[in-house]
């Protein structure tokens, strides 16, 4: 049986997860996007995974620069998960008029975000049309209340 994507979009709608900002920065450019497929994988060593589209700039610039900043957004920041995730015009700088900080890297992270991870690539593993990458943790920034924004069946949602 072959599962096209569509049905395999339909299935992952029942599947809640938070919500990230991955960014990278590398030669004088800046970028990033909404990802889902954000999981820590390991304690010691420090290490977490994102899942990347082949084709999208942030995959290029991530390999490029061999690092990549995670923000996990707050549940009041839907409006900038819109714009990473090519829901209103694309702009060759999205994070342009946006508070920015960088910790370790020079990887910019969304401010007001409830957690920021400087990671550097360790692996990239190629899966279809997108890639793992596994990456160490350089440097975090945790803060200390807040809620997450959650997506759930192609809405967001917020805990109550």
């Amino acid at each position: 049986m072959t599962i096209q994507p569509e049905e395999l979009r339909k299935a992952m709608r029942n599947w809640a997860t938070g919500i990230t900002i991955v960014t990278a920065a590398h030669e004088g450019s800046q970028h990033g996007m909404t990802v889902s497929s954000f999981t820590s994988v390991s304690l010691e060593p420090p290490l977490v995974s994102v899942s990347l589209y082949k084709t999208s700039r942030t995959y290029d610039l991530v390999r490029a620069a061999g690092h990549f900043g995670v923000t996990i957004l707050a549940a009041d920041q839907e409006e900038i998960s819109n714009i990473f995730a090519g829901r209103v015009p694309d702009t060759e700088n999205r994070l342009e008029g946006l508070k920015v900080e960088t910790l370790v890297s020079g990887a910019p992270f969304i401010t007001g975000g409830l957690s920021f991870f400087d990671c550097r690539v360790t692996q990239e593993i190629p899966l279809g049309t997108n890639s793992l990458f596994v990456a160490e943790i350089l440097d975090l920034h945790s803060g200390d209340d807040g809620n997450p924004l959650l997506y759930f069946d192609q809405k967001y949602q917020k805990l109550e």
